[in-house]
C-alpha cells in the first residue's frame, strides 16, 4: 500500500493549503480549482487531503455511501431504514482525463444482463465519490461531455441515469478539486464557475526553501512509512481542528456589515451571477470557524474574496486572472459594517486575521515572482528591433467568426469544430470490433445473437453470447483540430489601422479555437525569413499573447513561412497523427525577396495541395487597387479564400440588409 506524502510536510504554499483546509471544514464552499506550473506540488497537497477528513457514516452494504442517519429515500440500494452506521475512511477518487461517460455516471450491467436477463445498474465514479472528494487532474484537458456531466451533478446533487434501458438517480454530493497547469489550455467559464474558490501556486525561487523541498521529498522517497509517522502529530493535530471548526460552524454569525462588504465587492469587481456572493459568504464563515471564532470579520471577508473571486472577474478567456487589491481594500473600507469587533484571537491560539493559515512548517513560505517579464528571444536576449521594424500594434476588437472546419470525418481528439468518428456522440450504426471492445450497441448484439439461440441450446432466460456477435456502436461527433496560423508581418501588412485589424481578425480566430477545444500554433514571415512564434499547444493564451507583441517590416517570404508551417505539420504528425490539421494563413498575398518569390511561394503551396491539408487564406488586401494574389494562393493550396470582413459570422446578414435597403 502507498503511503502518501504527508499533508503537513508540504512547503509552503499556504493559499493551497488554506483552500483545501476550508473545503474539509465546509463542502458546501464548493471545492478548489489549482493553478501553476508542473512541479508545483498541487496533486500532492490534493492527494494527501483526503487522509485528513474524518470518517464517514454509511449504510453497511449500500454502493451509494448513503448517511445512516438520514438515507437517501430514492437510493437505488434502498430503502434503508434509519438507524446504526458503519465508519470508513473518507474518499478521494480520481476521475482520468480519459474516463469513458459509463465510467463517470455508471451504465447497465452488461455481463448481468446478457448472462441473467435482468436490468442491473453498475454505478460510476458519481456515486463512488458521494460524500467524498473528486479530484480531476488535468481538468483543463477533459473532454467536454464529462464536463457537462460533471455541471449537472455539481449543480443539482445529484446524478441522473436514463440510458440503455437504466433510469436511476442517486445522490452525488462531492468536493470538486482540480489541478491545471494554464499553459495546456485554459478551462471552459461554466465549469470554472462551478469551483469554490481557486489558488494560483508556482516554485518559489528562494534556495532554502526549494532545498527543504528536495530534502523531504527525498526522506519519503528513501521511506515513506518513517517519513510518515514524523509528521503524524502534525496531521492528528490538523484532523482535530477540522473536526473542531466542523462542530463550530452552525454557530458562526455572518452579521450584515459582513455581508453587504461581500455583495458590495462581487459588485465592484463585476462578477456575474449570484454564486460569488454565495461563495464568499461560506468561505468567510469556513474561515471563522477555522480561526475558533463565532464571528465573521472583515479581514474573513477579503481572505475570502481573494480566493473565491479571481476566476470569476475574467470577461474573456485572455484575461488574467487575478484581483487588483487596492480596489478590494477600498471596496472594504467604505463599507465597513457596524458589527461588533470582537477580540480576533480570544484564546491566545494565534489564529491571527483573516481565520489564520494552515499550520506552516519549518520551511518559509513558497511563492513565485508572477509579475510580467518582456518578450525574450532565444538565449532569454530581449529581441532587437530589426532594420525597418515597426512597434507592435494592439489588437482590434475581436468579433465572432465564421465557423471553418476541415472537410471529411476524422478520428481525432474530442472537440467541437470538425466531424468525428469518436467515443461519444449520436450513435451512427454498429460494426464489429476492430481490436478491444469500447462501446457496445447493445440492440446489433443481441439481433446477431438472437437467430442461433436454439442451435447454442439456450435453456434458461439468459441470451448465449459469443465473442462473434458482439457489435461496437459507431459514434459521430466532433474533433478538436491543429488551427496553425501562418501570419503574414511584413511590411506590405504594416499599416496600423490594417494590422491592427489583422490582428483583431486572429484573435476572433484564437476565441474560437479556444471555445472549439483546438490546438493552436503561430508561424510568422517577415524579412529574410519564417519563425515558429508559438508551437504547437493547447493554450491559446500564450498565442494571443504572442500576437500582441508581433511587430512588423520588411520583405514578404511567403513561400518561407508556408516551408515552416509544413515543417511544423510534419512533425506534429509524428506527435499526434489523429489530429487533424487546419492552416489559416493570413495575408495580402504578396511576395517578395529573392529570386521568382511568387513562383517559389506557389510551389510551397502545391506541398499542402498535394497532401490534401484543409486551408483557408484570410485575403487581408485593402484599397482601389486589387491584385488578387490571396485568392489564387488559396487555389494553390487547395482551399478557400475569405475577406476580413466575410470571416465574421455576422456578415452574410449584414449583406442581405444592405441589399435590402438599397431595393427599397
Amino acid at each position: 500500500m502507498n503511503t502518501p506524502f504527508p499533508f503537513t510536510a508540504v512547503v509552503g504554499q499556504d493559499d493551497l493549503r488554506l483552500a483545501l483546509l476550508l473545503n474539509a471544514v465546509s463542502p458546501a464552499v464548493g471545492g478548489v480549482l489549482v493553478r501553476g506550473e508542473k512541479g508545483t506540488a498541487k496533486s500532492t497537497a490534493v492527494r494527501a487531503l483526503s487522509a485528513l477528513l474524518p470518517e464517514v457514516a454509511v449504510v453497511p452494504g449500500c454502493r451509494f455511501s448513503c448517511d445512516p442517519g438520514t438515507p437517501d429515500p430514492a437510493c437505488p440500494d434502498g430503502p434503508h431504514a434509519a438507524g446504526e452506521g458503519t465508519l470508513r475512511p473518507a474518499r478521494m477518487v480520481e476521475l482520468p482525463v480519459g474516463a469513458s461517460e459509463d465510467r463517470l455516471v455508471g451504465a447497465l450491467d452488461i455481463e448481468r444482463a446478457l448472462s441473467e436477463g435482468v436490468k442491473a445498474f453498475e454505478p460510476g465514479l458519481l456515486a463512488e465519490a458521494h460524500r467524498g472528494i473528486l479530484y480531476v487532474d488535468e481538468v483543463n484537458l477533459l473532454h467536454d461531455h464529462l464536463v457537462d456531466l460533471l455541471l449537472d451533478a455539481a449543480a443539482m446533487g445529484s446524478s441522473y441515469v436514463e440510458r440503455e434501458g437504466v433510469s436511476v438517480r442517486h445522490a452525488a454530493r462531492f468536493l470538486l478539486v482540480g489541478t491545471m497547469n494554464p499553459e495546456e489550455g485554459e478551462l471552459r467559464p461554466q465549469l470554472l464557475d462551478r469551483f469554490g474558490l481557486t489558488v494560483e501556486v508556482a516554485a518559489s525561487r528562494d534556495p532554502d526553501t526549494r532545498v527543504e523541498v528536495v530534502r523531504r521529498r527525498l526522506a519519503h522517497d528513501a521511506d515513506p512509512a518513517a517519513f510518515a509517522a514524523r509528521w503524524a502529530g502534525e496531521e492528528a493535530a490538523v484532523r482535530q481542528r477540522i473536526v473542531a471548526a466542523r462542530a463550530l460552524l452552525p454557530q458562526v454569525r455572518l452579521g450584515d456589515g459582513a455581508l453587504r462588504q461581500i455583495a458590495a465587492t462581487c459588485a465592484a469587481f463585476e462578477v456575474d451571477g449570484m454564486r460569488a456572493d454565495i461563495v464568499m459568504a461560506r468561505t468567510a464563515t469556513a474561515l471563522a470557524a477555522w480561526a475558533g471564532r463565532t464571528d465573521v470579520l472583515a479581514e474573513d471577508v477579503r481572505q475570502a474574496a481573494l480566493l473565491a473571486l479571481p476566476h470569476r472577474r475574467r470577461r474573456n478567456p485572455f484575461d488574467a486572472p487575478g484581483l487588483d487589491e487596492d480596489k478590494l481594500d477600498e471596496t472594504l473600507e467604505q463599507f465597513a459594517g457596524e458589527d461588533p469587533d470582537p477580540d480576533p484571537d480570544p484564546d491566545g491560539d494565534g489564529g491571527g486575521p483573516g481565520g489564520g493559515a494552515p499550520p506552516a512548517p519549518d520551511a518559509g513560505p513558497q511563492g513565485g515572482d508572477a509579475g510580467a517579464r518582456p518578450e525574450e528571444g532565444e538565449g532569454g536576449q530581449p529581441q532587437p528591433a530589426g532594420a525597418g521594424e515597426q512597434s507592435a500594434v494592439r489588437a482590434a476588437e475581436p468579433f465572432r467568426t465564421r465557423v471553418l472546419s476541415v472537410p471529411g470525418v476524422g478520428e481525432g481528439a474530442a472537440g467541437r469544430r470538425s466531424r468525428a468518428r469518436t467515443e461519444h456522440g449520436r450513435t451512427t450504426g454498429a460494426r464489429r470490433p476492430r481490436g478491444a471492445l469500447t462501446r457496445l450497441h447493445l440492440a446489433a448484439t443481441v439481433q446477431a445473437a438472437a437467430p442461433h439461440q436454439r442451435a447454442r441450446g439456450r435453456s434458461g432466460p439468459g441470451l448465449v453470447v459469443r465473442r462473434d456477435d458482439l457489435r461496437q456502436a459507431v459514434r459521430e461527433g466532433r474533433e478538436g483540430n491543429l488551427v496553425l496560423f501562418v501570419v503574414d508581418a511584413s511590411g506590405s501588412m504594416a499599416a496600423r489601422q490594417r494590422m491592427s485589424a489583422v490582428k483583431g481578425a486572429v484573435l476572433s480566430l484564437l476565441l474560437d479555437a479556444y471555445q472549439r477545444r483546438d490546438k493552436v500554433g503561430l508561424v510568422t514571415f517577415r524579412g529574410s525569413g519564417a519563425e515558429v512564434a508559438l508551437p504547437p499547444t493547447s493554450s491559446v493564451d500564450a498565442a494571443a499573447a504572442r500576437l500582441e507583441s508581433l511587430p512588423t517590416g520588411g520583405r514578404t517570404p511567403l513561400a518561407a513561412g508556408l516551408l515552416r508551417a509544413h515543417d511544423v505539420l510534419r512533425v506534429e504528425r509524428l506527435r499526434d497523427a489523429a489530429r487533424r490539421p487546419l492552416v489559416v494563413v493570413v495575408t495580402d498575398g504578396r511576395a517578395t525577396g529573392g529570386p521568382e518569390p511568387l513562383l517559389l511561394a506557389s510551389k510551397a503551396a502545391g506541398l499542402f495541395a498535394a497532401e490534401g491539408i484543409a486551408s483557408v487564406v484570410v485575403d487581408c488586401e485593402s484599397g482601389p487597387v486589387r491584385l488578387g494574389l490571396a485568392g489564387k494562393l488559396a487555389g494553390e493550396l487547395g482551399g478557400t479564400a475569405v475577406t476580413l470582413d466575410e470571416l465574421r459570422a455576422d456578415s452574410i446578414t449584414g449583406l442581405v440588409k444592405d441589399v435590402q435597403r438599397r431595393a427599397a
